[in-house]
């Protein structure tokens, strides 16, 4: 474990992520995700995570591990089609993270996720989390309308508002 890493995640940990995430913020990425949850068929989540716990810390665990336990944990993966997708932010590590379940996964590769997240990271990286947020909705919405376009109303699985851990 970087000592470094533990100052970082310790004082993150401290500002949460509200600070980052406002009410405004979030209220906006939930307009967004209602938008774009009507072009195609999948269901996304957004998670900002403030920072990771001391023994998350000295296990040495990195943002895309605590992406997937996310993903488990909240249920993402659990959506009638297969078709949920996890946002995540890790704000101590500056890292976005997307992880797609499985009916996507086979249609969709990693490197377009990638290339999304580094997207995303370089709006974040100009403190613009509202925007970086958007065009992360708007960039998952985008590879999702060519696979699954919409197929008429169907139940919100997900929640379109932000969670923050």
């Amino acid at each position: 474990m970087s000592l470094q890493r533990y100052f970082t995640h310790w004082w993150q940990g401290l500002r949460g992520a509200k600070a980052t995430f406002p009410i405004p913020v979030r209220a906006a990425i939930e307009r967004e995700i209602a938008a774009a949850e009507r072009q195609h068929q999948g269901e996304i989540c957004f998670v900002v995570e403030a920072a990771l716990g001391f023994s998350a810390l000295w296990r040495g665990d990195s943002a895309r591990q605590h992406a997937l336990h996310t993903f488990a944990s909240l249920g993402v993966w659990d959506t009638e089609a297969n078709n949920g997708v996890l946002v995540y932010v890790l704000l101590a590590d500056r890292a976005v993270e997307i992880v797609a379940d499985r009916g996507i996964a086979r249609l969709i590769p990693q490197s377009e996720w990638q290339a999304l997240c580094e997207q995303v990271h370089q709006t974040f990286r100009k403190s613009d989390f509202e925007g970086g947020a958007i065009l992360a909705v708007r960039g998952v919405a985008a590879c999702l309308a060519r696979h699954f376009p919409p197929a008429g109303a169907r139940p919100n699985e997900l929640p379109n508002q932000p969670i923050l851990l």
